[in-house]
């Protein structure tokens, strides 16, 4: 019985503590009909979801690091267009990089914070000298490229150049 009181007690401090740090909350406006976002070819949902999932995570994840306490990030998806070209004659996996296929992702967002709004808009974010970022060239994630240039959004965006 002691046990299951103390576990309750934890919840409940989480819930508080949770209900008072930022939150961010990341939708898709329809990503079937996204410019890019097939990191596998054209196969359907089995191409976009992996990029729809790995952006909305990561996202949330720039919330978490740059956000105040008491803020809330709503950000909606409307277009992704992926660094790069997939060549259907060479592979159906394997992105062709070149200084003519920079990344873009276009997104509307509100940020507000208790209840009160702070900033929003809309706006295509891009990183047209995406080749030459070290983060990019160094990791060996697909969406290397799309995660650098949303850090550099997020921190010039929301956190007034840097934390």
């Amino acid at each position: 019985m002691k046990a299951a009181i103390g576990a309750l007690t934890l919840l409940g401090v989480a819930l508080v503590s949770g209900a008072a740090g930022a939150d961010t909350k990341v939708t898709f406006a329809h990503p079937d009909r996204f410019t890019d976002a097939n990191l596998y070819g054209n196969f359907g949902t089995r191409s976009w979801q992996p990029a729809v999932d790995g952006i909305g995570a990561y996202l949330k994840r720039l919330g978490g690091r740059y956000l105040d306490r008491g803020q809330l990030l709503t950000i909606e998806v409307l277009d992704i267009d992926l660094a790069g070209l997939i060549d259907p004659f060479r592979s159906q996996t394997v992105r062709i990089m070149s200084p003519a296929t920079w990344p873009r992702i276009k997104v509307r967002y509100w940020l507000a914070q208790n209840g009160r709004a702070l900033a929003g808009g809309e706006e295509t974010i891009s990183d047209l000298e995406y080749l030459s970022n070290a983060v990019g060239r160094s990791s060996g994630d697909p969406l290397r490229y799309e995660k650098a240039m949303l850090d550099d959004w997020f921190r010039t965006r929301f956190a007034g150049g840097g934390r």
